[in-house]
């Protein structure tokens, strides 16, 4: 008998070593090179089509890995971070994923040279501290020292590498004037900006510079008759979330009568609860009736009666937006504590006037002057399908941009002068140490190069002379800081039009620096994560009794 145990047997694969870290970063680097060539202002879209046939024309980082269907689990790291950056900032999707594949496949180099990955670990985490440091110390302006056009330049930045980048100044000036619309006080002195208060409607004919920006919450519904009032001034909304209709009786209930007479009763009490029902709601003073569901011609007689306006079949969405900003409750039934069902007046909203307009095309329904918070709608006009919804992405992520602006109060230069900066400045951080982090922090400084480079490269320029000459004017604004004609050289950045280096805070190309220093730290995180994997252990799925449609046909188990 033998003494030595058998080894371990797993049901499934297992790969250790070099082979799953290489496996794992060539993964990271596909992911990039999908997004890579869209980066920046002339940035290239993606035609995405799914699999019943929806295409989807986009420039947006998050949403390509999205529509993707990445089945390796390395590269799921990169779509979660997109889209975790997609939700935390708005914008700098792309780049997030280029600077964590770029990461990933300088550690794989030094991992290869025998440098082990716990130590180019721990120098990536410190060249990220470092770099988030001299972001906030050196290379961030405050708003209020470049005053307002800051806000619409950041807004143009951001919109420049999408389809509506040639209108960027007029929808640069909407955006903003949409944003400082909806401000609510924070109680410490400042302001909160919650961007879901602007409705984006789509709607296509006429060109893209027809959009227009309403004062108002813009409701996608008309009104339930034709003999109800247009306009109503000093509103009283209600927020029902049921339907107005005749009552049935439920599945399964069975009303037993002998006498003929009884069943024009129950016919009667039928149409009697819902009139009820409306009566409650109208005595409190609501004019103004939004409901999700259904109202039917019964109950449109009494709110024409009433002269009031009803609304059915809103989204609901749209109604929950409506009742924080008018103050009402959205109200899911009539029920109280009691049993009974009432309606009280204290779940009304109010507003200075709901009026219905024929705006573009279509019938909109405008409430204006709500009470408790202020709400604006954007109205986008386009081509076709494919251009709106392209249009409502970047008009999304524009809005994003200016929030954080206004919230962070903070700015950084674009155009690749940030991560110029960072790489020059980390490379003569990692020649400080005496330790072996300084080679991994020589590689984080080299990484950051990727996005002067790509931006470059999609501009159809020279990217080895342009980075060159970009790195020369920040080495000698780092490095002789003395004199000022050298001090304004850290604001150097790219001119892809023309193909030279420019100074971009002059030319008015700002990102919120939010978006750089936590797309920084996201890229780490995700480049740390995925570094730390040595082994990779997949299980075979279990095969079951499953057959396919044919097989089941052919042996006949489909005839009962």
């Amino acid at each position: 008998m033998s003494t030595v145990q058998a080894a371990l047997s797993l049901m499934g694969s297992r790969q250790t070593g070099q082979d799953v870290r290489t496996q794992n970063v060539m993964a990271a680097s596909s992911i990039a090179n999908i997004v890579k060539s869209s980066l920046g202002p002339v940035g290239l879209d993606k035609m995405m089509v799914d699999d019943i046939g929806d295409v989807t024309i986009t420039n947006d980082g998050a949403t390509i890995l999205q529509l993707l269907e990445v089945e390796h689990p390395a590269a799921k790291v990169l779509v979660e971070l997109a889209a975790l950056q997609d939700e935390e900032v708005g914008d700098g999707t792309t780049s997030v994923v280029i600077i964590a594949a770029e990461l990933l496949k300088n550690a794989d180099e030094l991992v290869k040279q025998k440098i082990h990955p716990t130590s180019i670990i721990a120098g990536y985490r410190l060249a990220m501290k470092e770099s988030v440091k001299y972001i906030k110390e050196h290379l961030t302006y405050k708003v209020d020292d470049l005053g307002e056009d800051c806000l619409i330049n950041a807004a143009k930045t951001c919109m420049s590498s999408k389809l509506i980048g040639a209108d960027s100044e007029f929808f640069s000036k909407m955006v903003v004037e949409a944003a400082d619309d909806i401000k609510v006080k924070d109680g410490k002195g400042g302001y909160n900006y919650p961007i879901k208060a602007i409705n984006v409607l789509k709607s296509h004919g006429k060109s893209a510079r027809e959009s227009i920006l309403v004062k108002g919450y813009a409701l996608n519904c008309t009104i339930a008759a034709q003999q109800m009032p247009r306009s109503i001034t000093n509103a009283k909304i209600a927020c029902l979330d049921f339907s107005l209709q005749k009552v049935k009786m439920k599945l399964g209930v069975q009303l037993l009568v002998s006498d003929p007479e009884q069943l024009d009763k129950m016919r009667d009490r039928e149409s009697d609860i819902t009139k009820e029902r409306i009566h409650k709601i109208l005595a409190t003073g609501a004019n103004v009736i939004l409901t999700t569901g259904g109202i039917d011609d019964l109950c449109l007689k009494y709110f024409v009666e009433a002269g009031a306006m009803a609304v059915r079949r809103c989204k609901k969405q749209d109604l929950k937006r409506i009742a924080k900003a008018t103050g009402a409750s959205f109200v899911t039934s009539l029920a109280n504590i009691e049993g009974e069902e009432s309606f009280e007046a204290g779940m009304l909203g109010e507003a200075a006037e709901v009026c219905q307009e024929r705006i573009s095309d279509d019938e909109l329904i405008l409430i204006k002057g709500t009470k408790a918070r202020t709400a604006s709608s954007i109205i986008l006009r386009g081509p076709n399908d494919f251009y709106c919804d392209e249009m409502e992405r970047s008009v999304h992520d524009a809005l994003c941009v200016v929030k954080r602006v206004l919230e962070s109060k903070s700015v950084v230069v674009g155009g690749g002068c940030v991560e110029a900066a960072l790489s020059i400045y980390l490379e003569n951080f990692a020649t400080s140490l005496s330790s072996r982090e300084q080679l991994a922090i020589a590689d984080f400084a080299k990484s950051l190069l990727v996005i002067p480079k790509t931006l470059a490269v999609n501009a159809a320029k020279d990217a080895s002379d342009l980075v060159a000459k970009l790195r020369a004017y920040h080495n000698s604004s780092q490095t002789k800081q003395v004199t000022p004609e050298h001090a304004h050289l850290k604001n150097c950045g790219l001119d892809l039009y023309e193909g030279v280096v420019r100074d971009n805070k002059k030319a008015g190309v700002l990102e919120p620096a939010i978006s750089k220093i936590k797309s920084l730290k996201f890229a780490t995180e995700a480049a740390i994560t995925i570094l730390r994997i040595d082994d990779l252990i997949k299980l075979a799925p279990e095969k079951g009794e499953e057959k396919s449609y044919q097989q089941a046909y052919a042996d006949g188990s489909l005839n009962g």
